[in-house]
C-alpha cells in the first residue's frame, strides 16, 4: 500500500472517530451552535438600537454590520473544545495505543482538525440561517458567497491548526481549556463590534493591525457588496501564515511527544 493510500485510509478513519465522537457527545455542538447565536441576539436586540444609531441607521443596519464579528468569536469560542480533545487524547493513553499500530502518524491531528471544520461549519451555517430570520440583509452575489465560504473555511483550518497545537502543549484538559481564551477577544478588539475609527488612538493601530480585522473586514464587504480593497489579499496571508506556522507547531511538538 503505498504511503498516500495509507495516508488517506488512516486520516479517513480519524475523521470518522471525530464524528461518532460528536454524535456521542452532542452537547459540545450544540454548545458551539447556541453560544453565537445567544450572542447575536444580545447584540442586535440588546444593543443593536443604540450601535446601529452610532452607524447612523438602525437595528438593522446594526444586524449587517455585526455578523462578521460573530462568525470569527464562533470560531474562536469552538477553539477551546478542540484544544481540549486534543489535550484528552494525549492525557488518556489513546495516542500511545495508537503509536503501536502501522497507521499514518498526521492521521490523528488531521482527524481532529477535519472533524472540528465539519462542526464549525455547520455552526455557521446555522447562524447565517438564524440572523437572516432576524433581518440579516446581504447583497452578495453567488461568487461573493463562494469567495466568503472560502475565506471562512480558510480560517477556520488556521484556527483549528492553532488549537490543536496549543492543545498538544498544553499539560491538562484543563490548561488546554484557557489556551485559546484570547482568541475570543480580538473580535472585539478589532471592526467586529465597533467601527476602530471610534476607538482610542492606540487601541485603534492595535485593532487595524491586527489578523481579524482584515478578515471581518473581507467578509463584510463581500456580503453587503462594498469594496473590500487590499483587505483581502491581507486576510488571505493572515489565514495562510497561521495555518501553516501552526500545523508546523503541531506536528513538530506531536512528534516529540
Amino acid at each position: 500500500m503505498s504511503t498516500l493510500t495509507l495516508a488517506a485510509r488512516d486520516s479517513s478513519t480519524m475523521v470518522r472517530r471525530q464524528l461518532k465522537r460528536m454524535l456521542r457527545y452532542p452537547s459540545m455542538t450544540i454548545q458551539l451552535i447556541v453560544t453565537p447565536v445567544i450572542l447575536l441576539l444580545l447584540f442586535v436586540y440588546v444593543f443593536g438600537g443604540t450601535l446601529g444609531a452610532g452607524l447612523g441607521g438602525g437595528r438593522g443596519d446594526y444586524i449587517n454590520y455585526v455578523i462578521p464579528g460573530i462568525l470569527l468569536m464562533a470560531v474562536a469560542t469552538a477553539a477551546t473544545g478542540t484544544a481540549v480533545m486534543v489535550a484528552t487524547d494525549m492525557t488518556e493513553g489513546i495516542i500511545a495505543r495508537f503509536r503501536t499500530m502501522r497507521i499514518w502518524r498526521p492521521a490523528v491531528l488531521t482527524g481532529h482538525v477535519v472533524g472540528a471544520v465539519i462542526q464549525q461549519v455547520l455552526g455557521m451555517v446555522v447562524l447565517i440561517g438564524v440572523a437572516l430570520v432576524m433581518g440579516f440583509s446581504p447583497n452578495a452575489t453567488a461568487v461573493e458567497w463562494l469567495a466568503t465560504a472560502g475565506l471562512l473555511t480558510l480560517f477556520v483550518m488556521a484556527i483549528t491548526w492553532l488549537s490543536v497545537a496549543l492543545g498538544l502543549k498544553a499539560q491538562t484538559p484543563e490548561a488546554a481549556s484557557n489556551a485559546p481564551m484570547p482568541l475570543i477577544l480580538l473580535p472585539f478588539l478589532g471592526s467586529g463590534f465597533v467601527p476602530t475609527d471610534s476607538m482610542p488612538t492606540a487601541l485603534r493601530w492595535f485593532a487595524e493591525y491586527q489578523p481579524f480585522t482584515p478578515i471581518m473586514e473581507t467578509i463584510r464587504g463581500l456580503l453587503m457588496g462594498n469594496p473590500i480593497g487590499s483587505s483581502a489579499a491581507i486576510a488571505t496571508a493572515w489565514c495562510t501564515a497561521i495555518a501553516l506556522i501552526s500545523y508546523l507547531w503541531a506536528k513538530n511538538t506531536f512528534n516529540k511527544a
